[in-house]
């Protein structure tokens, strides 16, 4: 089991902060697990339809997409940061 926490409008578009998930074997990386997620229902699919643009941390250490996702307990989702 592993910790979703979501930032922005990712939380707001999913309607939820954070959650408690079990992954499939099948996910093993950053990149495997936004394409999981989109299939969770509609909202996850709306918050995730363009995965290159949602970032993510595990263990609040940024990842790329390729990136393993190994021995997380908590994974940020979140959307782009801009600066200002």
């Amino acid at each position: 089991m592993v910790t979703l926490v979501y930032f922005a409008w990712v939380r707001e578009r999913i309607g939820k902060g954070e959650e408690d998930i079990d992954l499939p074997d099948s996910v093993k990386t950053a990149g495997d697990l936004i394409a999981h997620l989109a299939t969770l229902g509609e909202d996850y699919a709306e918050a995730l339809r363009v995965p290159n643009a949602i970032r993510v941390a595990v263990n609040q250490e940024h990842v790329e997409h390729h990136e393993s996702i190994a021995g997380a307990r908590e994974i940020g989702i979140f959307p782009p940061m801009t600066g200002g």
